[in-house]
């Protein structure tokens, strides 16, 4: 299959809630395309919405490494290390995110 081709299927499956699904798909598209974050940020988000936290949480990081004006992943990366239970670390970015976004913090 053209990597194309899996990319919308990988979207067709997160659309359609099947984020497990997404993630398994994106991460064959990852691999032609390691440097392309809109895939990356995708793949994070399908890790996050199927409670796959510590890979959500590994490339959201990854995303932020190449590109820490991120907004979203910053976000993101919040909102996860929320859900794993660490409020502590998840603040500093939680706050930049909306800093970042123009919104008060």
């Amino acid at each position: 299959m053209a990597i194309h081709d899996e990319y919308r299927l990988a979207t067709f499956y997160f659309d359609s809630k099947a984020y497990a699904d997404a993630a398994r798909m994106l991460e064959g598209v990852i691999a032609e395309e390691p440097a392309n974050l809109s895939v990356r940020l995708l793949l994070a988000r399908s890790y996050y919405h199927s409670a796959q936290l510590g890979r959500a949480e590994a490339e959201l990081l990854r995303i932020l490494e190449t590109d820490p004006t991120e907004d979203y992943a910053r976000l993101m990366l919040g909102r996860t290390l929320e859900r794993q239970g660490r409020a502590e670390e998840a603040r500093p970015h939680l706050r930049l995110a909306a800093a970042m976004a123009g919104e008060d913090v």
